[in-house]
């Protein structure tokens, strides 16, 4: 087969794919991506910025959020951190972090009909409350840890 004519079936089922993804929805431009995020919210110094900025100032305590993180962290730099809903209806989950420079360390969007479980890794830059606000239903849900940052790694 001649390498001009493959250059071009490749290029032009190239095109077709993009276009089909874009028809569908399924790309958006860097604009529309960048319109999404919450800049008063990740730009907020405490929590209680954070928690005004996401809409959250009255937030219930709530059991049926389950937070995965460690006791004591060893390395600040890389602390996992999980969470899983169990309130019906969940449509976003946020980790925020008390005494870290900026309170909200990430926030998830959780689509209809998705198992709203997320995980990550985040900063923390001393030892700190570790707050899990799931948005539900309109409503805001909370749970808290504290996770122990150790100085040097030696786990005491």
């Amino acid at each position: 087969m001649d390498q001009t004519r493959r250059n071009v079936l490749k290029a032009g089922g190239s095109a077709g794919l993009l276009a089909l993804l874009a028809t569908a929805g399924m790309l958006r431009s860097e604009a529309a991506l960048a319109a999404d995020w919450n800049q008063n919210a990740f730009g907020a110094k405490n929590l209680k910025d954070a928690f005004d900025a996401l809409g959250a100032a009255n937030r219930t305590q709530s059991a049926d959020i389950a937070m995965v993180a460690p006791e004591i962290a060893e390395n600040g730099a890389v602390v996992p951190i999980g969470a899983v809903s169990k309130i019906p209806g969940t449509e976003s989950i946020a980790i925020l972090i008390a005494k870290n420079p900026t309170a909200l360390a990430a926030s998830f969007d959780i689509p209809a009909g998705t198992d709203p479980s997320v995980s990550t890794r985040v900063k923390l830059a001393q030892t700190s409350d570790v707050h899990i606000l799931v948005k539900a239903n309109g409503k805001f849900y909370e749970t808290k840890k504290e996770v122990k940052v150790t100085i040097g790694g030696c786990g005491g």
